[in-house]
Order: C-alpha cells, then sequence, then structure tokens
C-alpha cells in the first residue's frame, strides 16, 4: 500500500486520514484584580480651602505633561483624599472652596481608585476611591509657555487661539506644571478691563515676596489694559492677557480645566 505523507498527515487508499492532534492547553485561571481598600477617615481630618492643603500629598509625576486632561469629578459631598491607593487619609475635599464648585481633574487611574490635581498647591495630587463623586466631561485646556509669554487655547486637541501675555518676573514666577480653573471671581479697577478673573488651583511660589495683601491669594489668568506688558516676565505670578482674550476665555472655561505652564 501506498502511503503519502502531508503535512503530517499519513494517507491510505481506502482509510480515513489519521490527524495527529495536539493535546489541549490548559487555560489559566483569571487573574483576580486586587482593590485597594480605603481606610475610614477621621472625624477631625483637616479640610482643604482656599488657603492651602494639609502636608502628605504625593508630588505631581508628570507636572511638566501637556497631553489634555479629558474628565474631572465633582464631589458629592466632603470625600477623603488619600496619599496612594489604600493609602492614608489625608484631607477632605469638599464640594466648594469659597463658594466656587471644585471640579478637580483626573490624573490617573488604579483598580478602584483615582488620582486628581489637588487645589490650593502646587504640583501635588491625591487618592479617592469610586464613589460618592459625579464625572464630568472636560473638552478644553490651556497651555502657557513661560519662555515664550504665550497662551494657547485648545478645545478637543484642536487649538482655538493663541496670546502674547506678561507672566510672572524672577521674584514672583508664575507656578510652573500642572494646574486647573477653580472659578471666576470680580475685579477692581480700570487696568483689569472690567473683566473678571480667572482663579486657577495654583498659590504663589514664594508668598513672603508679595504684598501682604496678595501672599493668600491663587494665582490668575486675568485681562489687563497696560499693553507694554505683553511679552514680558513682569506680573506677580499671574497671568495677564489682552481684555478681547479675557472676554473669550471666560466664555468656554468652565471649572476644571486643565491649564499647563512649562
Amino acid at each position: 500500500m501506498l502511503a503519502l505523507v502531508a503535512g503530517g498527515v499519513f494517507l491510505r487508499p481506502g482509510a480515513a486520514a489519521d490527524v495527529r492532534r495536539p493535546a489541549p492547553r490548559a487555560t489559566p485561571p483569571p487573574t483576580a484584580v486586587v482593590v485597594p481598600v480605603a481606610a475610614p477617615a477621621p472625624r477631625h481630618l483637616p479640610k482643604i480651602d482656599y488657603f492651602g492643603v494639609p502636608a502628605g500629598f504625593p508630588a505631581d509625576p508628570r507636572p511638566g505633561s501637556t497631553t489634555a486632561v479629558t474628565e474631572g469629578l465633582h464631589p458629592a459631598r466632603h470625600l477623603p483624599v488619600y496619599d496612594a491607593p489604600g493609602g492614608r487619609p489625608r484631607a477632605f475635599l469638599p464640594r466648594t472652596i469659597s463658594e466656587l464648585p471644585v471640579v478637580a481633574p483626573i490624573v490617573a487611574r488604579r483598580p478602584g481608585w483615582v488620582a486628581v490635581l489637588l487645589p490650593s498647591a502646587n504640583r501635588r495630587i491625591g487618592w479617592l476611591p469610586a464613589g460618592g463623586w459625579t464625572p464630568i466631561a472636560l473638552r478644553d485646556h490651556v497651555e502657557v509657555s513661560l519662555r515664550e509669554h504665550r497662551l494657547t487655547w485648545l478645545r478637543d486637541g484642536r487649538r482655538q487661539r493663541a496670546w502674547t501675555v506678561a507672566v510672572g518676573g524672577k521674584r514672583t514666577p508664575t507656578p510652573y506644571g500642572r494646574t486647573f480653573v477653580l472659578g471666576r471671581t470680580g475685579t477692581h479697577g480700570a487696568v483689569y478691563g472690567g473683566l473678571d478673573a480667572i482663579v486657577l488651583a495654583a498659590v504663589p511660589e514664594h508668598r513672603g515676596n508679595l504684598a501682604p495683601g496678595l501672599r493668600d491669594g491663587h494665582t490668575g489668568i486675568h485681562g489687563w489694559a497696560r499693553t507694554w506688558a505683553f511679552g514680558r516676565s513682569v506680573s506677580n505670578g499671574c497671568v495677564r492677557i489682552p481684555p478681547e482674550a479675557q472676554r473669550i476665555l471666560l466664555r468656554h472655561l468652565g471649572p476644571g480645566t486643565t491649564v499647563h505652564v512649562r
């Protein structure tokens, strides 16, 4: 009888093919996802407010990132914020700060946890477990180049407008890194163009170098009527922009919008 070998299968006239099938492989068991448990927060835990954040929170691991942040969260109540997933609760994040609704940008995720940029601090993040907050879509972000004295507004990753601006001086620099919009507040004086200022989560880098009345404030973006300042590092830390630019930003930037200063 004639046997033909074809790809490992032996064929004989009048006989069925004898197929050598490999033994089935064992299916590995599914890997369990471990979600770190959130420790109960003490009632006496301090609250994050307009004037600062308690110590112990980790640094932003990507302060120079210009990647758009597309989602934030709004607390439904005072929520404990932790220094790591399953770590130590350090402070409560409130629903509002100085009557401004808090929307904190989500910058990292772990199973059952999210990390957000913290208000009233520079380049700090905190971790929150799932639940107790509402996700908020973020379409806009702003980039500020300190070297080029330029502010660029982007929506859905696409550049919308850009302007030459004034930034902080050597003793009162505009804080570097990622921050976000807290809200808006009124201004006093013709130099602001009669326009509200955009309040950022960032605070002065060197409070002692500021006049006493400015030390407890936040960094902001505001209109400025004196055009000679644009293209220079002359402010107290805020970003000064042309009044027509401020009108545009006030129409479009909401709480939680990330601002990337580099």
